[in-house]
């Protein structure tokens, strides 16, 4: 359900997924979804994607369409008996997306959260390192993400026009992911403090920020993002930024190449060779998380970003909101 800018990456990886099959398309731009329908393969256009799940009666719906949209469509797929992966952001407000999980939890269908950046290569590799041990317990993350894309008159037009218009953009579209990634790599959030800006006038919403957080272990990051300035590599969209992580036994850092190196206290920096490739978005992360997904709903396994878990995600968002408003410290979002 969609065919707007991201959604190429989705249909993309069905196509490699032998035990999935896309029957059908919706999309209110009928010559955006015949595009897709040619590329990939698709059989079926649809212009109401309410007959389109009362005719085709799928195993599940893949929604990739404005937030503002999601809450009615996952009701209805819900009452369906239809299964959900819905892309975020989930909803313009945190308590539409609770009900959203909560209406597919009471109508007894799965739903899971399109949420791809845990499944890049990079970070599952700095999961396999930290539960190796092989520089000890991880202390404090540093992330700097420079994306060049929100300067100037025409921002974000050419890709994604609707960032202009968000009244909240870098944390709500973008510092999602990181705060997802952070929870993965260094557990639950028990504090954040944030500083947030607009440099663009023609924008909305924010695209730049400093945010610290402190986790139930003790650990800290600070996530240094800025959509506006540029970085000097090639593919700034690839990792979308520089990582280091302080740990007690040592350190790790990645650069804008997913070039991950080890150094161990008192020994030399090695790097950490894993497979990785520029395929698809963000190194197939998109296939790894339909991957994942189709894993999931074949053996009943739990999802990884289920929509209960994913909301603690979303709580810390708007924790990080509270805090730039009141210039606080905000503590148990």
């Amino acid at each position: 359900m969609g065919a707007g800018y991201f959604s190429r990456f989705q249909y993309e990886a069905w196509t490699r997924i032998p035990e999935a099959e896309v029957t059908a398309i919706y999309n209110r731009t009928e010559s955006k979804a015949r595009e897709m329908m040619a590329a990939y393969g698709i059989p079926n256009y649809y212009g109401d994607w309410r007959e389109m799940i009362d005719r085709e009666k799928p195993d599940f719906v893949d929604i990739i369409t404005p937030p503002e949209t999601h809450e009615e469509m996952c009701a209805f797929a819900a009452g369906r008996g239809v299964h959900i992966v819905c892309q975020k952001p989930l909803a313009p407000a945190f308590e539409t997306s609770r009900r959203m999980v909560e209406n597919a939890r009471a109508a007894g269908v799965r739903f899971m959260v399109h949420e791809n950046w845990r499944w890049q290569p990079w970070y599952r590799k700095i999961k396999e390192i930290q539960q190796a041990g092989s520089i000890g317990v991880f202390t404090h993350l540093y992330f700097r993400m420079r994306m060049g894309d929100g300067w100037g008159e025409r921002a974000y037009l050419d890709r994604q026009p609707f960032f202009r218009d968000y009244p909240r953009l870098l944390i709500y579209e973008t510092g999602v992911h990181f705060i997802d990634t952070f929870r993965y790599l260094l557990g639950e959030v028990t504090e954040v403090f944030a500083h947030l800006r607009r440099l663009n006038p023609v924008i909305q919403g924010e695209e730049t920020g400093q945010v610290f957080f402190r986790f139930e272990s003790g650990a800290t990051a600070i996530l240094d993002a800025n959509r506006y300035n540029e970085v000097e590599s090639p593919s700034p969209r690839y990792t979308f930024g520089e990582l280091r992580i302080d740990a007690m036994g040592g350190h790790l850092t990645m650069d804008t190449g997913a070039n991950i190196r080890l150094k161990p206290l008192g020994q030399d920096a090695r790097d950490a060779g894993y497979a990785r490739a520029d395929v698809n978005f963000g190194g197939d992360c998109v296939y790894f998380l339909q991957r994942h997904f189709t894993d999931c709903m074949l053996s009943g396994r739990e999802f990884e970003s289920h929509g209960e878990d994913y909301l603690k995600t979303l709580r810390v968002v708007d924790a990080v909101y509270d805090s730039a408003a009141r210039g606080q410290v905000v503590k148990d979002p």
